[in-house]
């Protein structure tokens, strides 16, 4: 895969030139047809900025802002409305949750429009000039839970103290803070995995939710991690320039900034695109936009963007050289079915 920097800005206007030729008047519903906001996750913020530019070349007089806000603090936006000041869509690096989708509905969004675009992997990070590391999902969670297997406060301060067969390297870990998909994902595929690993763990989820919740996913604030915002970028920096020191990211900021850093390995396996379409790479994990459908009514070339999307995404595709791995077989046959249909979403297994 290509290995280029991107040097991506939180909030990328992406605009055609010339003057709107006639197709800007104005819909019932998210502001001028000819006018595109989309909000969300950082790591999917690239590639859709990527497909807003070559939708921008391709439809003269159009307009796209494209902001990294985070999947959380997106899908709030996303859901609070139809109208002008709502976005037009959002990018997630998780599906959306049963609640956000119910917000969704409450506030009139009702057509919610799910398109997965590919996958990532949550990669943890180190400096190139730093000792390379070895984790187990078990280790990151001794190191970073608040609570670790409900015994008492995290006490631990190197990665010796979490498994005897790491080096003493202080705990550093600078990742994503609460409103990001990120976090989440850092909580479903690292911390609640490695909190599992204890039968008793599993057991207590079944007979109780709430204190399992709070003992696998609630992150200790003593130092050892650092919430490090939505600027990907800006964290490479800070991690290649103190080695000890881990970050969390995805995948594409791994591959782009490779003369940089490095992946700590999960379990002996590294990030990479094959492990990741596999899903070997317990970091795996994918990645949505999802559309308002009550804009598409106004706003009818949202379903051209898509279809831009869909021809970026696959394999050899633009999307994969900037680091999106494309699905394969029966998912990435639906992912293309679903970017044609539009399907609304059937939020029956949203969680």
């Amino acid at each position: 895969m290509s290995r280029i920097f991107y040097a991506l800005p939180l909030i990328a206007l992406v605009a055609a030139c010339g003057s709107d030729t006639g197709g800007g008047s104005s819909g019932s519903a998210g502001g001028s047809s000819s006018e595109f906001r989309i909000v969300g996750s950082s790591t999917v913020y690239p590639f859709t900025t990527a497909v807003a530019e070559d939708f921008m070349r391709a439809n003269p007089g159009m307009r796209v802002t494209v902001e990294s806000t985070g999947t959380g603090s997106g899908i709030k936006l996303f859901c609070g409305g139809v109208g002008n000041q709502f976005p037009d869509a959002v990018n997630a690096s998780r599906q959306i949750k049963k609640s956000e989708y119910e917000a969704c509905a409450k506030a009139g969004a009702r057509n919610v429009i799910e398109v997965p675009v590919g996958i990532d992997g949550l990669t943890f990070i180190q400096a190139n000039s730093g000792p390379a590391l070895n984790l187990t999902q078990a280790d990151i969670y001794k190191a970073l839970a608040a609570n670790p297997f409900g015994k008492g406060p995290n006490t631990a301060q190197t990665w010796k103290d979490v498994n005897p067969a790491l080096p003493p390297i202080r705990i550093r870990v600078l990742g994503p803070p609460p409103t990001s998909g990120t976090r989440d994902s850092l909580v479903e595929l690292y911390l609640t995995k490695g909190c599992e690993s204890d039968p008793a763990m599993k057991a207590l989820k079944k007979s109780d939710e709430d204190r399992h919740k709070d003992i696998c996913t609630k992150v200790r604030e003593d130092g050892p991690f650092v919430e490090a915002g939505e600027n990907d970028n800006l964290l490479v920096q800070k991690v290649a320039g103190d080695p000890g020191t881990l970050g969390v990211l995805g995948f594409s900021y791994l591959e782009q900034n490779a003369d940089k850093v490095r992946p700590v390995q999960i379990g002996g396996v590294a990030p990479t695109e094959a492990t990741i379409a596999d899903l070997s790479y317990p970091g795996a994990r994918k990645l949505y936009v999802y559309v308002k459908g009550e804009h598409m009514q106004a706003k009818p070339k949202l379903r051209d963007f898509i279809a831009a999307y869909g021809r970026m995404w696959g394999k050899g595709g633009a999307l994969e050289r900037r680091g999106l791995v494309p699905f394969a077989g029966a998912e990435a046959t639906a992912a293309t079915q679903q970017a044609s249909a539009l399907a609304p979403l059937d939020a029956s297994g949203l969680k």
